[in-house]
């Protein structure tokens, strides 16, 4: 794909000297905690029907407690065979889902925390029987969620995102960055411009095409990212953006879906000679359409030590996200011996790999 005429943004000049290293401000670590009173009470984005039939189709389904008529707390999850089990998983690109709870009104009296657990648990024994359920939650999921989880049996673990939040400027958060990132940043904007790309196709092709150059397969499914990605830019609740080489071809692509109160930073990809400042750029320019749109940063978690020492030099935050997590025992049982014979059967090719090099020497 090859880029118009007029890029999107460039590092503003204002900011490209600077240099210093910015002081620690609790007010930002202060600013992203969650309260563990309050909680998740309203939907995220991907908590909306629309982005669950987007990508779950059919096999989505919503628990639901009303209290005078009024619903006061739902949990969507999913239900789908694997083979003879039930399961239940997060839906593709869904990142958390979790309780969404009306808080308990002023005049009611007992603690809020007292309400949310209550809730939960009704919430809880809607859910299906299944073999294996597992969901991680929205940052906002309190305390009093995770304990109803965990007095009802399941597994409640930690995992965590970045976050950066509404209320920084420009320069603050320029600051922030760690100064390898600011020169990658800087020297990208002279080197790559970034534009919208409107068309999703070229998009997916383009994600598609870097996982086959390194042998890898969509695990979203190339199908549901695109019928995703369209209803999103439909609803003008996200775009996508595209980083392209002074040549004009296209080097790194990112997705960015955005809620009321968080701007995500979901999908990334970049052919592999691409320089490394031209995805870091792209997560500049988020960041920045963030700022405009007073929204919360988050970079959609860190699922390897890698990911999180390069996405730290953006000057995120640590925010916990709880797990939920049921297994029934045969279901574990059958699941950890396929694990062990794959493990067996990985171990007998490197063997054969290897007899094979010793009884061809050079």
């Amino acid at each position: 794909m090859k880029r118009d005429s007029a890029p999107v943004v460039i590092v503003p000049d204002a900011l490209k000297s600077n240099t210093v290293k910015p002081r620690f401000d609790r007010s930002l670590a202060s600013s992203l905690r969650p309260d563990p009173l309050i909680g998740l009470t309203e939907r995220s984005l991907f908590h909306e029907p629309w982005w669950l039939d987007a990508t779950a189709g059919e096999d989505w389904h919503m628990a639901v407690v009303k209290s005078g008529g009024e619903i006061i707390g739902e949990m969507p999850y999913t239900l789908t065979k694997k083979g003879l089990w039930r399961v239940s998983y997060l839906p593709p690109l869904t990142r958390t889902l979790g309780p969404v709870i009306k808080r308990q009104p002023a005049h009611a009296g007992g603690a809020e925390w007292v309400h949310r657990l209550d809730v939960t648990r009704e919430l809880i024994a809607q859910l299906p029987r299944c073999a294996h359920f597992q969901q991680l939650a929205d940052p906002l999921v309190s305390e009093a969620e995770a304990a109803a989880f965990a007095l009802a049996g399941f597994k409640v673990s930690v995992q965590f995102t970045l976050k950066l939040p509404a209320s920084l400027d420009e320069e603050t958060v320029w600051n922030r960055l760690r100064r390898n990132t600011r020169n990658h940043v800087r020297r990208s904007s002279e080197r790559f411009v970034v534009q919208e790309i409107a068309d999703v196709d070229t998009f997916v092709g383009f994600y598609d095409s870097n996982l086959s150059a390194r042998e890898l397969d969509n695990i979203y499914g190339s199908a549901i990212m695109r019928r995703l990605l369209t209803e999103v830019l439909r609803r003008k609740a996200g775009t996508i953006l595209g980083s392209f080489d002074n040549d004009g071809s296209l080097t790194a692509a990112t997705a960015l879906v955005w809620d009321r109160a968080n701007l995500y930073y979901i999908l990334a990809t970049r052919k592999a000679t691409a320089h490394a400042g031209a995805v870091a750029l792209l997560i500049w320019q988020a960041m920045k359409i963030a700022r405009e749109r007073e929204l919360e940063f988050d970079f959609d978690g860190v699922s390897t030590a890698g990911i999180l020492q390069f996405l730290s030099g953006f000057g995120g935050q640590l925010v916990r996200r709880y797990e939920f997590e049921y297994m029934r025992v045969d279901f574990a049982l059958i699941r950890g011996a396929r694990a062990r014979t794959r493990k067996l059967v990985q171990a007998a090719r490197r063997n054969d790999a290897r007899q094979a090099d010793d009884s061809n020497p050079v």
